[in-house]
């Protein structure tokens, strides 16, 4: 059977294939970098392992407190070297990105405390851990005051406004580098150290924390090299490789990943105690899978920007901007062309491929939310996977394919549904 009979065989009609191959074809000095930019990284996941002397002997179970996991101990060396950090926390009990920045910032905030957002709204499931959205255990019920700065216009910093917002209460500046459920840029590791310079030449003892979620990998250096005292990501997105099957972790200054450990488990605990229930092994090997499947993820994005781009669809980043995460948006304008788009992601699954897709009410999200993710891993962001709120200006956003051909598939299919519902013409 030839490639065209294969797509074929799964639904992409050859009106669909030849579209893609024609974007594809313009695309080879853009993927080139890419791999450039994995090999690099690559080089330095191994180097940080190689430094840490991994063995197999670190992949061993331990169970109940966990005293003395060598392994644990070790791997959190190994995210030290690799993010350039005095220490890191990486543990299977942080289930998510969002519960790795809570701990790390109700780690390190205390009553009367005030934090700062330069960088706009935070993303939608962080609100309800600051404040911003009344929730029981939140942020604001234990008296830490938030401040944010929005972004200009377009969508760069407000340094004026920045400045006048630091004042002797703010304690922690949170950055998040990712979009979220928003057009804006991503911010780049420069642009990020940019922002923290300024902010501690107006007060040094600040905290800085980069919410690090989509972007691990994408550059060759990491927010932790431009200033950061903490970086903060999930296991399930781009460091975990596909392989890691839950977890998250913190990188940073050892007094601020101390505080932070201390809320993970317990005061007087910290670090010392957490059984990684033979689960070392996947963290390991995850991480040293990022960097390529990273790429991949990073070219199914450039795809489909310049795919929909060619639509005539407004596009975050746009088809020939420089990358700093892994997330596309596209804005339709319409409910129906995010609901496509995610049908053709699901698809394009290797896991639940049969199902459709609907809008729902998901805990933490002020709006009906779609979301499409046939993956191994329940969440799996690195995984294939496309999600939006059913609110104007109706965008969605498409990330992850631990291989490029998947995530080629999945922006095919995702053509094929618009162009069979009638909402696209080629």
């Amino acid at each position: 059977m030839e490639i065209n009979e294969m797509y074929e065989s799964l639904g992409i009609s050859s009106q669909v294939m030849d579209f893609g191959k024609e974007i594809e074809a313009a695309l080879k000095e853009r993927f080139k970098e890419i791999d450039e930019t994995a090999e690099y990284n690559q080089m330095k996941v191994i180097k940080a392992m190689q430094e840490n002397r991994v063995s197999d002997i670190h992949f061993a179970a331990t169970t109940g407190y966990g005293y003395n996991d060598l392994g644990r101990d070790t791997l959190e060396a190994v995210y030290a070297s690799v993010f350039h950090t005095e220490t890191a926390l990486v543990r299977p009990n942080l289930i998510s990105g969002t519960h790795a920045l809570t701990v790390a910032l109700s780690g390190n905030l205390r009553p009367g405390d005030e934090l700062l957002s330069p960088v706009g709204k935070p993303y939608d499931t962080l609100e309800e851990v600051i404040g911003i959205r009344d929730s029981v255990g939140s942020l604001k019920e234990y008296g830490v005051v938030y401040r944010q700065v929005d972004l200009l216009a377009d969508g760069t910093f407000d340094y004026e406004s920045i400045e006048k917002a630091v004042n002797e209460k703010t304690k922690l500046v949170t950055i998040q580098r990712s979009k979220g459920y928003d057009t804006r840029p991503t911010f780049s590791v420069s642009q990020i150290g940019e922002l923290i310079s300024f902010v501690k030449k107006i007060k040094p003892d600040v905290i800085c924390m980069v919410d690090n979620c989509y972007g691990e990998f994408v550059e060759r250096i990491e927010p932790s090299d431009v200033g950061a005292d903490m970086v903060v990501g999930s296991l399930i997105k781009n460091p975990g490789g596909g392989i890691a099957p839950i977890g998250g972790y913190i990188a940073g200054r050892a007094d601020c990943i101390d505080r932070a450990s201390y809320r993970l488990t317990a005061p007087g605990l910290g670090k010392e105690v957490g059984a990684t229930l033979g689960l070392n092994q996947s963290f390991f090997q995850g991480l040293f899978l990022s960097p390529t499947v990273v790429s991949g993820a990073l070219k199914g994005a450039v795809f489909a920007a310049n795919v929909y781009e060619k639509l005539g669809y407004s596009v975050v980043p746009n088809g020939s901007e420089s990358r700093h995460d892994i997330i596309q948006a596209v804005t339709f304008g319409i409910p129906e062309g995010v609901i496509a788009f995610c049908q053709g992601i699901q698809a394009a699954a290797p896991v639940d491929s049969f199902v459709t897709p609907e809008p729902w009410d998901m805990p933490g999200y002020d709006a009906p939310v779609i979301m499409a993710a046939g993956a191994f891993v329940q969440g799996s962001s690195i995984e294939l996977s496309a999600d939006g709120p059913i609110k104007p200006p109706y965008a969605v956003y498409f990330q992850g394919g631990l291989t490029w051909y998947h995530a080629k598939l999945g922006i095919l299919m995702s053509v094929q549904k618009l162009l069979d519902a009638g909402l696209i013409r080629l």
